[in-house]
């Protein structure tokens, strides 16, 4: 199967820890890893046809919602997306990016932090001026002042800061947010994949919940594995293990039978809605994109 992923530890560290482990391999997959941008790029590749399983970030949630996507397994809370200001550009608190330029990548997770930053102190995006770039193009413009301010996520914010040094001011985060917007990454396939290819589906989550559980205790070795995929530098990899909150496989089915999954994902749709992602007609019923049953299938 390919496998569609970011350039990041959180979108990288179990899929990479279950081909160097073999848990992909003891259940008859051989996975094809293949790169993309961002979580809408992967979803688009799904529809294509190009790949057939991939993860996406909290943003992209709103395309499951819509139909355009299954979630097969959960995969963590995040904690990767900042908002970051240039002081020297005049932006050291939220309310100063009013008027500011700012850098996001429409439909991701940049897009929904920036949102919940602005609301915070009574904007809007019509109070900035927005520019719509890809995750590398973001980063350019940040170190370049080309914007005054950018929102985006590991590793693009470890960078920027790195480069921006005290001029960097990091404004709002996920942790800010936590408690009125869960930041839910997933694994996601085409809707009615998993019903043609169900034992196929079945045996990719296994082989996703046996690398879950590898990550939790052993996440020094998986950063090494997802630098050497990635190409790059370790010690940047290092220091995004701290970017989700990762669960082992038992937890995770825990919260799917308390009900508790099922309620972050809810309040997904609430906070999209709020955000003017999404309209109250577009809110469904969670169990009709999310997969419990399968991931409750695999756990057995």
């Amino acid at each position: 199967v390919k496998v569609g992923y970011m350039p990041n530890f959180a979108a990288l560290n179990t899929v990479i820890a279950g081909v160097e482990t073999g848990s992909f391999e003891e259940n008859g997959i051989e996975v094809e890893l293949v790169e993309f941008s961002d979580g809408p790029t992967i979803i688009a590749a799904m529809e294509s046809g190009s790949i057939d399983f991939g993860y996406i970030g909290p943003g992209a949630h709103v395309l499951p919602i819509q139909g355009k996507a299954d979630i097969i397994a959960f995969s963590q809370l995040g904690n990767a997306d900042e908002v970051i200001g240039n002081t020297e550009k005049g932006v050291s608190s939220l309310a100063d990016l009013k008027g500011k330029k700012v850098a996001i990548a429409t439909g991701t997770s940049s897009e929904t932090i920036l949102q919940l930053a602005l609301q915070e102190v009574g904007l809007t995006k019509d109070d900035v001026t927005l520019f719509d770039m890809d995750a590398s193009a973001i980063v350019t413009a940040m170190i370049s002042g080309s914007v005054d301010a950018a929102a985006t996520w590991s590793p693009n914010t470890n960078t920027i800061k790195a480069e921006l040094g005290n001029k960097a001011v990091m404004l709002a985060n996920n942790v800010r947010y936590a408690e009125q917007f869960p930041s839910i990454a997933s694994w996601v396939t085409s809707p009615g994949y998993s019903e043609e290819n169900k034992e196929l589906t079945v045996n990719f989550i296994k082989g996703l919940y046996k690398a879950m559980d590898y990550r939790v205790d052993n996440l020094e070795e998986v950063a090494k594995w997802a630098a050497a995929q990635m190409a790059v530098d370790e010690a940047s990899v290092q220091a995004q293990t701290g970017d989700g909150d990762w669960l082992k496989t038992s937890e995770m089915i825990a919260m799917i039978e308390d009900g508790s999954m099922t309620k972050l994902y809810e309040q997904q749709q609430v906070d999209f809605i709020k955000a003017g992602r999404i309209t109250d007609a577009d809110k469904v019923d969670v169990s009709k994109y999310v997969l419990f049953d399968l991931m409750l299938e695999a756990a057995k």
